[in-house]
């Protein structure tokens, strides 16, 4: 049902957002404003409604959610509403439910957010029109002997692993489909998928895949060794990390989760069994929005 374009008419729309300022209250209430008009019932996030109650007007009582079950197979599209970082957080909350998800960019570089808050009603007129496509997203998941993140083990931008503090280096062996593919000494290591390369993995050097690449990104965390290099990978490929330090712990990051692991606890890494549906504008090309997010072609001398 989710995957099915449709225009927002008799839609059931969610609103998810996690901090709300005062300088983007009018967009908010320009979002809902919008969206009323066009939609049968909205959804909103239960702890995002309470910090919007008495500052936006809602013409109608929405429902409030805040578990993935209250909202799967109810909602046609859901609107997350802030930055990269409240996308990642909607997929947790989304999982495998199929919702697309779109994102108003309250924030400043915005990869996965592209929708600006200077175009919401002209990108809610588009998906009303069904000027828009559902792009697939491949996640990774991580598997361990112990049940790290219950069953939010997934990430749809990277997993990394790093050192809890700033005095210690860690030796992470890596393994690809069992065989030996390196000892990274370094301060980290960061596992990302092609919608993930645009994020932490490209502030360390990492190259960008294009989202529909069946491949997995390696890319090091300040390598002690200068000759070791970003590396590409199949998809369907499984990565083994064991870590090792002077530490007796270090750092696993999923997306915005974390938790700490002991030393010599070996992760496994695979292709998540399901994908994350994004909604993006049939106008929002990758190629254009990367010439645009990071400057391409700007000549600051003009």
């Amino acid at each position: 049902m989710h995957a099915e374009k449709k225009s927002l008419y008799s839609m059931n729309i969610a609103l998810f957002g996690k901090t709300v300022t005062d300088a983007v209250l009018p967009f908010i209430q320009e979002l809902v404003d919008a969206l009323n008009s066009m939609n049968e019932c909205t959804f909103i996030y239960q702890p995002y409604y309470v910090s919007l109650q008495n500052k936006i007007v809602f013409p109608a009582s929405p429902v409030l959610f805040t578990l993935q079950a209250e909202i799967e197979n109810k909602v046609d599209c859901l609107f997350s509403i802030g930055g990269d970082g409240t996308i990642l957080d909607a997929v947790d909350l989304i999982g495998n439910s199929g919702i697309p998800v779109t994102g108003i960019n309250l924030g400043r570089l915005g990869f996965l957010s592209s929708i600006s808050k200077e175009h919401i009603i002209s990108a809610v007129q588009s998906i009303q029109n069904g000027e828009y496509k559902i792009e697939k997203r491949t996640l990774l998941r991580l598997d361990a002997p112990v049940h790290l993140f219950g069953s939010s083990n997934y990430a749809l931008n990277d997993l990394t692993v790093y050192k809890p503090n700033v005095m210690s280096m860690l030796t992470i062996k890596t393994w690809i489909n069992g065989e030996f593919l390196n000892a990274y000494w370094a301060d980290g290591l960061i596992v990302a998928t092609p919608t993930g390369s645009t994020a932490y993995s490209l502030s360390c050097t990492g190259p960008i895949i294009t989202p529909d690449s069946e491949n997995f990104l390696i890319t090091p965390i300040a390598s002690h060794n200068l000759t070791v290099r970003p590396i590409i990978i199949r998809d369907d490929s499984e990565i083994r990390i064991r870590v090792e330090g002077k530490n007796s712990e270090f750092v696993v990051s999923l997306d915005s989760r974390i938790e700490k692991v002991d030393q010599g606890v070996e992760l496994l890494i695979r292709k998540a069994d399901f994908k994350i549906n994004l909604l993006r504008l049939t106008d929002k090309i990758f190629f254009q929005t990367i010439r645009e997010k990071l400057n391409w072609g700007l000549d600051n001398r003009n």
